[in-house]
């Protein structure tokens, strides 16, 4: 079985999810470490490797990994988060399962063709759900 990797246009989430686009108006580095730590519970509690990428600001592109963590990109000035989560399908599609988490309808296209699979940031959102009620039970079976 080939590992799992999870792509989440991170903008696309943030704009998308009702309570992070609250947070996001007053707050968008909190609103931006709130997606980190749900797509972080996420990766815990599944099979997937998770990556979210963000439209940047600085002179080059950069990163955020913490030890068992989740990839954190941002792409650099002029340059849009979509075309390094287009690099990023190019570059893992052949040998993991790749998903891409977004709900802009021509990145979905674009990667599907590069041969990932591609969910709305609502399908996400259930998937999270999913996890979370997996790992309760699981919990709660062990005692």
């Amino acid at each position: 079985m080939r590992s799992r990797i999870l792509i989440v246009d991170g903008h696309s989430a943030l704009f998308s999810w009702p309570e992070l686009a609250l947070v996001h108006a007053r707050n968008s580095a909190s609103a931006r470490e709130r997606i980190v730590k749900i797509l972080t519970g996420l990766q815990d509690s599944t099979d997937w490797t998770v990556a979210v990428v963000f439209d940047g600001k600085g002179l080059k592109a950069s990163s955020e990994t913490v030890p068992g963590g989740i990839a954190v990109l941002y792409s650099k000035s002029g340059q849009t988060a979509d075309s390094i989560i287009e690099r990023l399908a190019a570059k893992y599609a052949q040998g993991y399962d790749v998903t891409i988490a977004t709900n802009d309808r021509m990145e979905r296209t674009t990667t599907e063709a590069l041969g990932c699979m591609s969910i709305s940031i609502d399908q996400l959102r259930k998937e999270i759900g999913q996890a979370g009620d997996e790992l309760r039970n699981t919990l709660r079976r062990l005692g």
